[in-house]
């Protein structure tokens, strides 16, 4: 399940209403957490330089291989917050004598709106980081992965809305596994649980669409439309579990021009995704749970994060730490 699933769990104890049978894990469901420390570290070198970094306010605390975007921005940096692509292209339209750089991270949900704005036309001192990564390839990780035992997934409705139900009709009918499209209200959550379960319990397969009110089978046509038009699919790095393939967005040939990174040239560092004794890779796999990282609430907190799943608001560290949840209540 996606951890904005994890937030409802832990926020309403929905562990308590279950039996001790039954575990739900949050999966790499975190845009913020996932998005590789090559992004950060050259947004920090560039908001050092004098470019005006833009940047959702998530990055602005995740640990980089030398400093936060935070950090940069306390040694003068141009680091600004922004709640949306829009925003930022009005940074550079409002400031023209100056570079303005968008750092655009997220999964399929955020994705449609930077292709937009492209394609709308953004002024010649604005470019884009493009970071954008995409959930399916990911859970086929999973699957793949030796020591986690995976039942059955709870997809992520907001992905689903733009994608499609269909899109994740691959994991029951050719990985034979139990699957299920859910929104976040609890009610949404728990009915997923028991989708899931009737699945099991009857030795069935399907993909269903819990969130039928908002997920339609074919997804939303025209944002499928922009991203196709702006975007190439390619194997892309995860913070903290690698290298997957078919699962990145990158800017096609024909948006070079507002490609920051082709647009820079940076210092050639060697970037450092996990610090030495922290577990946000084993969290984020659903290796472990939080509270089982010898640095959790210690070294680790919202406060001073050592890891990148302390960071957002849904990184899973972040979400224990809040409402104080456990494995079994």
């Amino acid at each position: 399940m996606a951890p904005i699933h994890e937030q409802t769990i832990s926020r309403f104890g929905l562990r308590s209403l279950l039996p001790e049978e039954v575990e739900v894990i949050a999966g790499p469901g975190c845009p913020v957490c996932v998005t590789p420390t090559v992004a950060l570290d050259r947004a920090v070198e560039l908001a050092l330089r004098g470019v005006t970094v833009t940047v959702f306010g998530d990055l602005l605390m995740v640990p980089a291989t030398r400093m936060s975007l935070l950090e940069a921005k306390a040694r003068r940096g141009d680091v600004r917050v922004v709640y949306s692509v829009s925003d930022a292209v009005e940074v550079a339209r409002r400031n023209p004598e100056k570079e303005v750089v968008f750092v655009s991270v997220g999964f399929e949900t955020t994705a449609p709106t930077t292709a937009s704005e492209l394609l709308r036309g953004v002024p010649e001192n604005f470019s884009v980081m493009c970071y954008h990564r995409l959930i399916p390839p990911a859970m086929e990780l999973l699957l793949g992965v030796g020591d986690i035992h995976i039942d059955g997934f709870i997809c992520p409705g907001h992905v689903a809305a733009i994608i499609g139900a269909g899109a994740f009709r691959v994991f029951a009918e050719a990985y034979k596994m139990p699957t299920v499209v859910a929104g976040f209200e609890p009610n949404d959550v728990l009915l997923a649980i028991l989708m899931l379960l009737r699945q099991l319990r009857d030795g069935e397969a399907r993909c269903e669409n819990e969130y039928s009110r908002v997920v339609r089978e074919e997804g939303n046509l025209k944002a499928q439309k922009l991203m196709s038009e702006v975007y190439d699919v390619a194997t892309a790095d995860w913070r903290g579990i690698g290298r997957i393939p078919q699962s990145g967005l990158f800017l096609k040939r024909e948006f070079e021009d507002v490609d920051a990174e082709k647009r820079y040239e940076f210092t050639p560092i060697k970037h450092v995704d996990i610090n030495p004794g922290c577990n946000c890779h084993l969290v984020m796999v659903g290796k472990i749970y939080p509270s089982e990282c010898r640095l959790f609430g210690k070294t680790c907190t919202p406060q001073k994060p050592y890891g990148p799943c302390m960071v957002s608001s849904e990184g899973t560290c972040r979400i224990y730490y809040k409402y104080g949840e456990h494995p079994k209540l």
